[in-house]
Order: C-alpha cells, then sequence, then structure tokens
C-alpha cells in the first residue's frame, strides 16, 4: 500500500472518532475527495517542477502515533526561546502536552484547534474564519484540511495584544520508526489587534518525520502580525508547510523564515491583500549543506490600491544541497499605487550546489511601481583578500562576508532575543564564533 492509499484508507479511521454532524465534517470529506482525486503534486505540476515527493511516498509512515510520549523540560529546553517569557503550545507527536504549554484565555484566546472544534464559545470564530484563506484546490492543502484536528488555535479580539509573544513548538520523539504529522494552525487577529509568533518544528531523533503543516492567518484593520519560522531540524526530516495569510485594510504582517536544517523543506507562503494601504513583508534566511533541499513559492496577490509588499530571500548553499525560489507578484487591475518589490540573492559554496530561482510579475495596472531581481554568484575574492590581508583567517572571513549577506534579513527581526538565537545558530551553522556582538 503507497502513502495515498493508507492516508485515503485511514481517513475512514479518522473520522469514526469524529462529530460528523460538526459543520467542518463537510469542509473535511471535500477536502479528502480533493486530496483522492489529485493524490500528491509531481514533478510534472509546474508548481513542483523543481522539488520531488517521491523519496517520501515510498516511506511506511505511521498516520496516528501509537502512544503518547511525555518529555521533559530539560530535555526539549534548548528548541524553546526561553530567554524570555511567552506563551507556548506544544504538541509532542502530534498531541498537545499541557505539561510543557501555557495558554490563555485571559482578554485573548490562545489554545488548541481541539479545544476550538469541540466547544460552543469557539463556533463562531471557526465558522467564520477556518478554511477561508486555505486554497479548496491544493492537494497537500486538501489533505491537511481533510485531518484538521490540532493545532494551534490563537484568536486576538479588537484593539488587544497579549501580554508577550506566543511559540508554537512541534516535537517529533522518534517513538514511531516513521512519522506523518498534520498540524492545522489558525490565527485571527481582528481591528488594531497585535500579535508576535515563533513556530519550530523539531524532531529529537534520527527516524523518519514528514510533516504537512498549514496556518492560516487572518489580519484584521490596522491589525500587526509578526510571524516567525525557526525551520534548522534533523536530516531525516522533511516538512511542507502551507501559510495563507489574508489582510484587510491598514494591516501589517511580516513573516520572517530561516530555513537552517531538514532533510526537504517546502515553504508555500500566500497573501492576500483585501483593503488599502497594506504592507506584506516576506522575508528569509536559507543556509543548507550536505544534500538538504528547500523550496520557496510564494505568492503576494495585490487586489486593492495603494498597497506594499516586500519580499527579500538570501540563500547559501554548500556541498549538494539544492535551493529553490518561486516568487509570484499578482496586481489586479484595480490596484494602482501598488509598490511591490521581489529580490532573490544566492551564493553558491560548492561546483555541486545547485540554486532555481524564478521570480514572476503579473501586471495588470498601469501606474504600480514594481521590481524583482535575483542574482547568483560565489565570495567576493577582492572582499576576501581584504579581509585576509587584515589578519582574519579564510574561515572566519568567508563567515564574515556570509553573515553580512545575510543581515538586512536579520535586521528586520523584532524579538532581540529571537534575533540573537538565530544569529546563534548560523555561526554554528557556518562553523565559527563572532568575535562581537550579534
Amino acid at each position: 500500500m503507497d502513502l495515498k492509499e493508507k492516508l485515503v484508507s485511514s481517513f475512514m479511521a479518522f473520522e469514526d472518532g469524529l462529530d460528523l454532524d460538526h459543520p467542518v465534517h463537510e469542509e473535511r470529506s471535500n477536502a479528502m475527495k480533493n486530496f483522492e482525486t489529485k493524490g500528491f503534486p509531481t514533478k510534472k505540476d509546474e508548481a513542483w517542477k523543481y522539488t520531488s515527493l517521491r523519496g517520501l511516498q515510498k516511506v511506511d509512515f505511521s498516520i496516528f502515533p501509537k502512544h503518547e510520549t511525555t518529555l521533559e523540560y530539560k530535555d526539549v529546553k534548548k528548541y524553546f526561546l526561553h530567554e524570555i517569557d511567552t506563551y507556548k503550545i506544544v504538541f509532542v507527536d502530534g498531541v498537545y502536552s499541557s505539561y510543557l504549554s501555557e495558554t490563555t484565555h485571559d482578554g485573548v484566546d490562545i489554545c488548541l484547534m481541539s479545544s476550538a472544534f469541540s466547544k460552543p464559545m469557539f463556533q463562531q470564530v471557526i465558522e467564520v474564519y477556518f478554511n477561508k484563506a486555505a486554497s479548496k484546490d491544493e492537494s497537500l492543502t486538501s489533505l491537511n484540511t481533510a485531518f484538521s484536528k490540532e493545532g494551534a488555535y490563537i484568536y486576538i479580539p479588537k484593539n488587544k495584544m497579549p501580554k508577550k509573544p506566543i511559540q508554537i513548538l512541534h516535537l517529533a520523539t522518534g517513538n514511531e520508526a516513521a512519522l506523518m504529522l498534520q498540524p492545522r494552525n489558525l490565527i485571527v487577529a481582528e481591528d488594531n489587534a497585535e500579535v508576535q509568533i515563533i513556530e519550530r518544528h523539531q524532531s529529537l531523533t534520527g527516524n523518519e518525520v514528514f510533516t504537512n503543516s498549514v496556518t492560516e492567518i487572518f489580519a484584521g484593520k490596522d491589525a500587526i502580525v509578526d510571524y516567525y519560522k525557526v525551520q534548522n531540524d534533523e536530516p531525516t526530516a522533511s516538512l511542507v508547510d502551507n501559510t495563507y495569510i489574508s489582510q484587510k485594510r491598514s494591516s501589517v504582517v511580516r513573516v520572517h523564515t530561516f530555513s537552517l536544517g531538514g532533510k526537504l523543506i517546502r515553504n508555500n507562503l500566500n497573501f492576500y491583500q483585501n483593503g488599502e494601504r497594506i504592507d506584506s513583508t516576506l522575508k528569509g534566511v536559507t543556509i543548507l549543506g550536505d544534500k538538504q533541499h528547500v523550496d520557496h513559492h510564494t505568492l503576494v496577490h495585490h487586489a486593492q490600491p495603494n498597497c506594499e509588499s516586500h519580499q527579500d530571500y538570501k540563500g547559501i548553499f554548500g556541498d549538494s544541497s539544492t535551493g529553490v525560489f518561486n516568487g509570484k507578484i499578482i496586481v489586479d487591475k484595480i490596484a494602482q499605487k501598488t509598490d511591490a518589490f521581489q529580490q532573490n540573492n544566492n551564493i553558491l559554496l560548492s561546483d555541486r550546489s545547485t540554486i532555481n530561482s524564478k521570480p514572476q510579475l503579473e501586471i495588470f495596472a498601469d501606474d504600480v511601481k514594481c521590481s524583482h531581481g535575483c542574482t547568483i554568484g560565489q565570495l567576493d575574492e577582492e572582499a576576501m583578500f581584504y579581509l585576509r590581508s587584515r589578519g582574519i583567517p579564510k574561515k572566519e572571513a568567508k563567515a564574515l562576508l556570509m553573515y553580512a549577506f545575510a543581515n538586512n534579513v536579520l535586521e528586520s527581526v523584532r524579538i532581540p532575543e529571537l534575533k540573537a538565537r538565530i544569529n546563534k545558530i548560523i555561526a554554528d551553522k557556518l562553523g565559527v564564533r563572532m568575535g562581537f556582538d550579534l
């Protein structure tokens, strides 16, 4: 039985434990029908031309964990941003861990999707927002919708801001020989609300893990959402991350993606601007080695006038690693005075590393300011010579140049402790200790 057949048959067992009269049931059933029809995407699909999931489909993944596992905080503390106080929503092998979590209903709701699905007090929000931004056509998103049960539920009412940032952490223990996880997150920031969120997927062993995640983010009028994705997993962990963001007038949403480790990572990041004076920011840093593969697939759809979007992705690829950047900006005819910027810069450290970059603009308005660009090259030899002539060893000189290359993305991180943590991870990846405060 291949993975698709296993998932389709497992859906029947999954349904047996659910309320079939719940409004979400129809959404799940329709989504499974779509996945059953389409199956996993292949390299014949233009959007997946450079990324293959065939290897993952050959693995005998467990769809549901057989045992519930308890972890001690001291054993996983290093994966938390423990330098500051935060709310925490933690899942172990897809199961909520109350022991490791800190949730709240004090003016805001920071809790679980399973609670939101089952409790009447959350039903209005679920009916208005659940599966309204996510694609009904994309097969892996449909697969996640079909199995949607658990994940983070974050609701920030009008004019509210949580007292501290929020961490969403998904841990895989390796108790299963191979495990597939399908977390579903819903984040709603109503008018003039503000929230900061850090998300991380982390495997704790060398066993295979395949995570198919979907996150829907809704930003109301004048809302501000800062979302940080830290992807620094084991070389046996694969992640398909589907994020859909719907913005209303004058809202600001910033998403930073740090892809620093994992076997295969596919980031589908989709922004939909549904009002005027919206600001959307997409930034990313990728540092890979070995045979790792990262694919950033972005979309910003400008549907209203007087809006901005800024995309800036930096990639550093060594050994036999592969990078993909496929960014698209769509400007509708009505979206006059749009200011859209897209840039993808890459450094190849090895003759065996590869980058496939495809920035795209589809502009149907005539009064816009849109630009895109891509660079692929190696480290500047003159800059290397300058640093070496000042007594800096070759290894440290290379690290300084690579850090400077990625620094404009790091500068925009608005949580100082997270910025310091990312800098430390980058220094470790580069194999050096920086002699100055990052």
